[in-house]
């Protein structure tokens, strides 16, 4: 069994010397772009890999490729490319990225909820204020995409006293949860949230889905907080909503240009704050160990979980 390992701009031999030791019997090579004679690999593991490996690896001559597995939950990033439609596209479902993902919308809940961010500025100027307790039955949460990590999301708000709204393409049933769906179901949980934490996959159906419209359907002085895709939000309706009042703020881990340049008005917007795509990142040894395994479901011919559904793109 052979195996390519295919993540531009990243050390490769820490994440192959990993996947050795889950598949030892099997030949695991970094691609190398215009190779002489490259490897006919059976599977590919993947972030972000240039079209070149996708022609190579599936349509030249000699070509055997049985599947595709992408590092992370996201795979946005393969939907645009040219891949064959026989070959199956996995996904990571987890792998370590659902606790750190529920800690930190629980932080950025909180922080907005409990003003930390208010007396973190007051503290700073040499202020030692007093301000009232909000209650968390005032801050209805609503978790827009109930996959896996935004279930997992929904449920630990759920756990610690707040309403919880969930949305998503299809009907959903979660307990603890007010669950609407499809385009029928949107304005309904925008109007019932004053705390929107964007999860959902990002597809042409989803792009800038967060945007003048749509935010400006929260309830007011609400906060947003995006831990899924630049791309799902429209940033200059976002910075309009923010300035006008109708929002209070928002906190956002992901941009449509990463790093985020230097020039961009979110640096500076009082009311944002930033951090630098952390909010779940992939975890080697799980996501190797995942990926490993699923390969082995693959081989002896069972069902697999976390295959991509390329009409929905996710």
């Amino acid at each position: 069994m052979n195996i390519l390992f295919c993540f531009p701009r990243v050390q490769a031999e820490p994440w192959v010397a990993e996947l050795r030791k889950n598949l030892p019997d099997a030949r695991i090579e970094v691609w190398q772009a215009a190779a002489v004679d490259p490897l006919m690999a059976d599977y590919g593991v993947v972030w972000a890999p240039p079209q070149a490996f996708i022609d190579e690896q599936s349509r030249a001559p000699g070509s055997r490729m049985k599947a595709l597995f992408n590092l992370g939950a996201g795979v946005d990033a393969l939907m645009q490319l040219d891949l064959p439609a026989h070959l199956p596209v996995v996904r990571l479902q987890d792998a370590g990225m659902g606790p750190q993902m529920v800690e930190y919308v629980l932080h950025a809940v909180a922080r907005h909820v409990r003003e930390l961010d208010v007396y973190e500025a007051a503290l700073k100027s040499g202020d030692w204020p007093f301000r009232k307790p909000r209650a968390r039955a005032d801050f209805p949460v609503g978790v827009l995409g109930l996959g896996v990590l935004g279930s997992q999301v929904a449920q630990a708000l759920h756990g610690l006293g707040y309403p919880v709204n969930g949305w998503s393409q299809s009907p959903k049933q979660m307990a603890g949860v007010q669950c609407f769906h499809g385009a029928a179901g949107l304005d309904d949980f925008l109007a019932a949230t004053r705390i929107l934490v964007c999860l959902l996959p990002l597809t042409p159906q989803t792009e800038n889905v967060l945007n003048a419209s749509s935010l400006g359907r929260l309830q007011a002085g609400a906060y947003v907080i995006n831990v899924a895709r630049g791309g799902h939000v429209v940033d200059a309706d976002l910075i309009a909503l923010l300035d006008s009042g109708h929002l209070a703020g928002a906190m956002l881990d992901v941009f449509r240009t990463e790093p985020l340049p230097s020039e961009h008005p979110f640096w500076r917007h009082p009311k944002i704050t930033l951090t630098p795509h952390i909010s779940a990142r992939t975890l080697r040894s799980e996501s190797l160990a995942q990926i490993a395994g699923k390969i082995q479901a693959l081989e002896r011919g069972d069902a697999l979980d976390g295959v991509v559904n390329r009409s929905r793109g996710y």
